[in-house]
C-alpha cells in the first residue's frame, strides 16, 4: 500500500531529525497511569515503532493470500485495506508522540493516545460490520467458522460493540489515570459478549435443523 511507504519515508525523516536532539537514553515505556517505566536507546527507540508499523502492515497485506476462503476477503477488502491504513497511521501517531516526549514537551502520552486508540478501536467495528466469514480477520470462534448464519449474526454484534467500546474509550481523555482500564475493560467485555453469543447462536441454528 502507497500509505505505508508514505509512512516509512515520514518516520525515516522524523527519526533523522529527532537523533540530533534526543538524549543518549529515551523513554520507551509507559506503565497504566502514563508514567515512564522503561528506557532504551536512543538509535533503538527511533525504530522500534516505525518497524513494527512497516512489519505488521505487511504481514497484513499477505494474510489474504493464504487464506483458504481468500475469495470471501475481496467482499471486503476495501475496508480491510482503510483498516491496516488506519492502523499504520495510529503508530505512526504513537511515535510521533513518543519523540515529542523524548524532546522534552509536557504532554500527557495517555490524554492524547487514548482518542486515536478509540478510533481505532471503533474503525474495528465497522470492518466486523463488513467481513465476510475467513479464517484470520473477524470474530472466530468454532461456531462462527462453522456457519454463514452464525458469522452474520456475530459480528452484526460485534460491530455494534466494538463501536460502542471506541466511543467509551474515548473517556480516557478525561481520566487518562485509568484510561488502560477502562480500555481493558470495555475491549475484553465485548469480545466476551461476542463469543458467548456465536455459542448460543449455534446452538440455536443447531436446534432448528433438528
Amino acid at each position: 500500500m502507497l500509505i505505508l511507504g508514505i509512512l516509512a519515508i515520514l518516520s525515516v525523516g522524523l527519526g533523522v531529525f529527532a537523533y540530533l536532539y534526543l538524549p543518549q537514553q529515551v523513554a520507551s515505556h509507559w506503565n497504566a497511569q502514563g508514567q515512564v517505566n522503561g528506557y532504551s536507546g536512543r538509535l533503538s527507540g527511533l525504530v522500534i515503532l516505525p518497524a513494527l508499523a512497516i512489519g505488521i502492515g505487511l504481514l497484513l497485506l499477505f494474510i489474504p493470500e493464504i487464506d483458504p476462503l481468500k475469495a470471501n476477503i475481496q467482499l471486503f477488502r476495501s475496508e480491510y485495506n482503510g483498516f491496516i491504513a488506519v492502523f499504520a497511521l495510529f503508530l505512526f501517531y504513537l511515535h510521533i508522540l513518543t519523540v515529542a516526549i523524548n524532546l522534552g514537551l509536557a504532554i500527557s502520552l495517555n490524554q492524547l493516545m487514548f482518542p486515536a486508540i478509540g478510533f481505532l478501536i471503533f474503525y474495528m467495528g465497522l470492518l466486523l460490520g463488513k467481513a465476510h466469514r475467513n479464517y484470520f480477520i473477524g470474530i472466530r470462534t468454532p461456531w462462527t467458522l462453522n456457519s454463514d448464519t452464525v458469522w452474520n449474526k456475530t459480528h452484526r454484534l460485534g460491530s455494534k460493540l466494538f463501536e460502542v467500546a471506541g466511543a467509551i474509550t474515548l473517556l480516557g481523555i478525561f481520566f487518562p489515570r485509568y484510561a488502560v482500564y477502562i480500555l481493558l475493560i470495555t475491549i475484553l467485555g465485548a469480545a466476551s459478549i461476542t463469543t458467548v453469543y456465536s455459542y448460543f447462536a449455534f446452538r440455536q441454528e443447531s436446534q432448528g435443523k433438528s
